[in-house]
């Protein structure tokens, strides 16, 4: 005999508990199952402790500048461990915290591996629950190669799990995870090689951002290798050993993380069991409404492979709740310009419409690029003086802006109000005709001719 709900959420990662919490706002009886640690990968294996360790080579970039604001240098020595100890105390407290806010919303909480009896039924620790609608939000994981010797490196969530700084380590990936993390290294002593398979980064951004980004790694001492395909890992008496398809080889690394991407966390739920077969590259099929093929059956978050960011899991969960519970018919998530941050170092933020992307919709004749060089005040008394990057895309007589970038310091932070522009179809004519503030890095923005 099942015990019978209204909401049957899989996963307690930032979608599941955002759909869960709102279900159960709308006066709704809820069930949410997981496995693993509240709060699911942003906030134990990814965006929240990322930010931590970003935090911390940024204060290492900061002191080796301050001699030139007039201090006596600063010995800043670095303890990594104590680092770890204190974003792990501050990670346990927000699972707390996620697991007051179930029982606040009286949302009923089974720790375990689900698993489908059939479309409305799970069963868990040998008890089956059941519900109207089940929404799918189990998330995803670091993707490995198979090829010889992959084992001898880690994954991001093997990063994570590390008690001690390595002095010499490889990433082999160029997507965020990738540049994130070889930043975050190299700012706290590490000797840090970054190999890319093709000859550019961040191949989803507009193009200007992956280029300037490998110029700031490499001046600030990442060795940024191109057009490199391992093919095999070896384990030599100093350390790992890199061998790429050309023959050609690297090595003497203490660690190697393997950042070549995500795939989705199905295995297990046995979706086999309720005929939903998944897409080719093993997301969840789910529209725009958040509904899989399966009736009563719904998706939310990276499981679908759409916008794998951890405000877009929340935004579609809780709008599928307020669509299934609240009276909202037509209510969904526009997958539309959603911003997002890379916490490089230094930072990306970018909107809408990469100048590729733009072109091929509108037409070369119809794209007006904007640009601006520039270096922010903090750099003017530095002997480094490193440059930003921005650029706006915009299309059409009028110029709406559809696409912005920046690449800098302060750039994870200004693009939040420049993506409600973007977002609410502002034109070139409204960013010129917004007074700037001075001195910022985010004037460039409404100064640019």
């Amino acid at each position: 005999m099942s015990d019978h709900f209204d909401l049957l959420v899989l996963g307690g990662g930032s979608g599941g508990m955002a759909t869960a919490r709102r279900a159960a706002a709308h006066g709704k009886r809820v069930v949410l199952v997981e496995r693993g640690r509240l709060g699911g990968t942003c906030v134990n294996i990814g965006c929240v402790p990322k930010k931590v360790m970003w935090h911390a080579a940024d204060f290492a970039d900061r002191a080796a500048h301050a001699h030139d604001y007039g201090f006596t240098p600063i010995d800043a020595r670095h303890d990594w461990a104590r680092l770890v100890e204190n974003r792990e105390t501050y990670i346990r407290r927000l699972n707390d915290i996620y697991a007051r806010n179930l029982d606040k919303d009286d949302v009923t909480f089974v720790a375990g591996d689900a698993h489908f009896v059939d479309a409305h039924t799970v069963e868990v620790n040998g008890q089956q629950l059941s519900a109207d609608h089940v929404v799918i939000a189990t998330g995803g994981k670091a993707k490995w190669p198979e090829i010889p010797g992959a084992a001898l490196g880690t994954d991001s969530d093997g990063f994570f799990r590390w008690t001690e700084r390595p002095n010499k380590v490889a990433i082999i990936g160029s997507g965020y995870i990738a540049v994130e993390l070889a930043g975050v290294l190299q700012g706290l002593g590490t000797e840090v090689t970054l190999l890319l398979r093709k000859d550019h980064a961040l191949g989803d951004f507009d193009a200007m951002l992956g280029g300037k980004l490998i110029e700031h790694m490499r001046k600030a001492g990442i060795d940024v290798q191109m057009k490199r395909t391992s093919v095999e890992l070896k384990e030599k008496t100093d350390g790992i050993e890199v061998l790429f398809d050309n023959g050609e080889s690297v090595g003497g690394f203490h660690q190697l993380i393997w950042a070549i991407g995500r795939v989705p966390n199905t295995a297990g739920l046995g979706l086999e069991q309720i005929g939903l077969e998944l897409n080719a590259d093993g997301t969840v099929p789910a529209d725009d409404w958040q509904d899989t093929p399966v009736d009563g059956v719904h998706a939310v978050g990276d499981i679908t492979g759409r916008v794998e960011l951890t405000p877009v899991a929340i935004a579609a969960g809780r709008r599928l709740a307020d669509r299934l519970f609240g009276g909202m018919p037509d209510r969904r998530l526009d997958y539309r310009n959603i911003p997002s941050v890379v916490f490089s170092h230094p930072p990306i933020g970018t909107v809408g419409m990469t100048e590729a992307e733009a072109r091929a919709e509108h037409g070369d004749e119809t794209v007006r690029i904007y640009t601006s060089h520039y270096i922010a005040l903090y750099h003017g008394v530095l002997e480094d003086k490193s440059p930003s990057d921005m650029k706006l895309v915009c299309v059409g007589d009028d110029e709406r802006v559809v696409g912005a970038h920046v690449i800098g310091d302060g750039a994870d932070e200004m693009i939040q109000g420049f993506a409600v522009a973007v977002k609410m179809g502002a034109t070139k004519r409204d960013f010129d005709d917004t007074v700037a503030i001075h001195p910022t890095s985010s004037e460039e923005f409404v100064t640019m001719t």
